[in-house]
């Protein structure tokens, strides 16, 4: 999986073999971006976790605290 540059954001969309590991994996992601103060806009279907990075407070843009969250989420999902 590779973070692309899309409309202002950082995008990702990770798989999984079921709901619990997806949601397993958003419950990690909380986690992390509670202690980074920086918040993931996601969707979760069954098995598929969509994430969208930007920073809201600094006009909807790419700021080195996504890549930071996008970093930590990469770690959490093995890659």
């Amino acid at each position: 999986m590779a973070w692309e540059e899309k409309d202002n954001c950082l995008y990702c969309c990770f798989t999984f073999k079921n709901f619990n590991e997806a949601f397993g994996f958003m419950t990690r992601i909380a986690l992390a971006a509670e202690k980074q103060d920086h918040h993931p806009t996601w969707h979760n279907t069954y098995n598929k976790v969509e994430i969208w990075l930007n920073t809201h407070d600094k006009g909807n843009i790419i700021t080195e605290a996504d890549r930071k969250l996008a970093a930590s989420i990469d770690k959490i999902a093995g890659i």
